[in-house]
């Protein structure tokens, strides 16, 4: 898909981007069919793609998976899709749902298919915390997960302890994920062009996780960096059922100093301190 591809297909449906949709088409071929490559690498399986929009990235993945699920909430853009691939429509081997991204039921989807399984999709910037933590949930039964997020975004995902970039999100995200940023994008490979770069992330479950998340993982993680600045003593001292003994003896345990701050600790001292506390 050229650049001006989007535009005249749009125009030929009589729509326009939606910006509350955070629509910015990608319309880089190269980079579509790069992207396909990297989410199915081998064995032909099923791929959810999160936000099919006008189907550039739709295309290469129909080329190399058996199955893919198309999933798009701009009920506009539904009838395009099947009218751009039809014949895939009719053979089965796309699926188009018009759903919401953030509440689709993904597992019961990938079961009525043939695994392995894979996620991919270009994420709208305003929807990519929720969507990421719906992969989250997903990391024990996907083989990979390929995302075009913001930059900015990328950057966070692949942050180590210590930096500004690292938070919550990074966690969550590292606990069960090998994490590599593939490629940063321009504006330009987008309709409309967007006024921050891009960035491919690619996903590689952890078998077996560094973390279980458990309420007590999470409240630990999102404690602990709700106020950055605080120390990890304040941080948690309002953990439900947990005393100050027990929390100051867990930490010492796991060697967690509890008047560091949040963003010092990798994910494992978190998992650690989880385990601790969930046996106490």
């Amino acid at each position: 898909m050229n650049p001006s591809a989007p535009g005249r297909l749009l125009s030929a449906w009589s729509l326009s981007p939606k910006y509350h949709f955070g629509q910015n088409f990608l319309c880089n071929q190269e980079v579509t069919e790069k992207i396909a490559e990297r989410v199915v690498q081998g064995e032909a399986g099923t791929v959810i793609e999160i936000g099919a929009g006008l189907g550039a990235l739709t295309e290469p993945l129909l080329k190399r998976a058996e199955r893919v699920i198309a999933i798009e909430r701009d009920r506009d853009l539904i009838p395009v899709l099947h009218d751009v691939f039809g014949d895939a429509v009719q053979e089965a081997r796309l699926i188009i749902l018009e759903q919401d991204a953030k509440t689709t039921n993904y597992a019961e989807l990938f079961s009525h298919h043939a695994a392995p399984y894979f996620i991919a999709g270009n994420l709208p910037y305003q929807l990519t915390g929720p969507l990421l933590r719906r992969a989250v949930e997903l990391a024990p039964i996907v083989q990979r997960a390929v995302f075009m997020v913001q930059a900015e975004v990328a950057s966070r995902l692949c942050a180590a302890p210590n930096t500004s970039e690292y938070g919550a999100l990074t966690i969550f995200c590292q606990a069960c994920f090998t994490i590599q940023k593939l490629w940063t994008l321009k504006p330009g490979s987008f309709y409309p062009q967007p006024k921050v770069d891009s960035a491919v992330i690619e996903l590689v479950p952890r078998r077996p996780p560094i973390a279980e998340e458990t309420s007590l993982f999470r409240d630990l993680v999102q404690s602990a960096f709700r106020q950055r600045r605080k120390k990890l003593r304040n941080s948690w001292s309002g953990l439900p059922g947990i005393s100050s003994t027990v929390l100051d003896a867990a930490a010492t345990r796991c060697g967690i100093d509890l008047n560091a701050r949040g963003e010092t600790l990798d994910v494992t001292a978190f998992a650690q301190l989880a385990q601790e506390l969930s046996a106490c």
